[in-house]
């Protein structure tokens, strides 16, 4: 009988040492901050914790809770308090009706605040509701220093958020199929209106897929992005930036230049191998049961450790999870990927009986 334990086999595999062109970056913003939205790893920051205001690209989260709870096909009829709402406007009629869908781009593209209350009332039937339920979302989402008291990003008490919140939200805008979509789109016309989108980084720098900008007076410009080469992705956030355009397709050149994913494990693909007792074979190959990458900078390196769960012993079924590859960067873990045997290993027992039965029967 086993005792079960954590056995971490010694040996340590160098997975990769890359030599990239490091770059200097800096920007105009009183806070800014550049993150990988896969892994979560900061490649730059400025103030990241900065509680600022952050006018319109409040609107990111607004979108994110419509979609969740909302129907896209859903009709709303817009109230005269959603039409009349100062400021940004996609010039909602009091009385008119038009689906979630249409309020969703009106919202996302021309940064309607109208769109922001007609959508909160459709959704959670008042305004007020509506952000109460936007702060519990953002909480869920790891947004510890933001406050929430309107779907529009007007300036008001209590409404404030940190590029790292915002940042946090970008990657989980990302996630959603149906906000990136409309935010990626550069030009539509629904519902009887032709919209454009405010975002000028789709159309001045490939590969960005969105998101929201913003401005007020007291909250300057704000601009939240996600952008995707190669299969990574990055968001950027800048607060109270003047250059904001500029600066965040410097912040991409540099993330991209600086930190590339570096694939640690293939879905199937061999991570090494463990003793099997008893077995027809002294060895099993463990394979991984996911993909893992990491962004790395010039220099750095990754190391993976197996863990396993249990001595093994035959037999052993191909499939079978035995244990884990555990990848750390300067000795910090992060990440995991499961292993699985990459084979069937019977007994030695059974080997020799069906090679005697072989024999007597020829």
């Amino acid at each position: 009988m086993f005792r079960r334990a954590l056995s971490v086999l010694s040996f340590v595999i160098l997975l990769h040492a890359l030599s990239v062109r490091s770059l200097a970056v800096s920007t105009s913003a009183t806070s800014a901050i550049l993150m990988d939205a896969d892994s979560g790893r900061i490649l730059y920051e400025q103030n990241a914790d900065k509680q600022m205001l952050i006018a319109s690209t409040t609107k990111i989260l607004t979108a994110l809770v419509a979609i969740q709870e909302g129907n896209l096909t859903d009709t709303a009829t817009v109230s005269r308090e959603a039409a009349y709402t100062e400021g940004s406007s996609m010039y909602l009629k009091v009385g008119e009706t038009l689906t979630l869908e249409t309020l969703l781009y009106g919202l996302l593209l021309c940064s309607g605040n109208d769109a922001a209350v007609a959508i909160a009332q459709h959704v959670s039937g008042s305004t007020e509701a509506f952000v109460s339920r936007m702060n519990e979302t953002a909480r869920s989402i790891g947004m510890e220093h933001s406050s929430f008291a309107n779907p529009n990003g007007l300036d008001a008490d209590g409404h404030y958020s940190t590029a790292r919140d915002m940042a946090l939200l970008a990657c989980a805008a990302a996630e959603n199929e149906t906000l990136m979509r409309i935010a990626s789109t550069r030009s539509v016309t629904i519902g009887g209106r032709t919209m454009t989108n405010h975002n000028k980084l789709l159309s001045y720098m490939e590969g960005c897929t969105g998101l929201k900008t913003g401005y007020t007076r007291a909250a300057g410009r704000t601009l939240v992005s996600c952008a995707e080469r190669n299969g990574q992705r990055l968001v950027a956030v800048t607060l109270q930036d003047g250059n904001d355009w500029a600066d965040h397709q410097t912040l991409y050149e540099y993330g991209f230049s600086s930190f590339p994913l570096y694939q640690a494990a293939v879905l199937g693909q061999p991570l090494g191998e463990v003793p099997v007792l008893n077995g027809i074979k002294d060895t099993v190959t463990l394979v991984a049961a996911d993909s893992f990458s990491w962004p790395l900078a010039e220099g750095e390196q990754l190391t993976s450790q197996i863990s396993q769960t249990a001595p093994l012993a035959a037999p052993v079924s191909a499939g079978t999870q035995v244990g884990e590859a555990i990848f750390s960067l300067d000795g910090r873990e992060v990440g995991r990927v499961a292993l699985l045997c990459g084979e069937s290993v019977p007994p030695k027992l059974i080997s020799a009986l069906y090679a005697l039965k072989n024999g007597l029967s020829g």
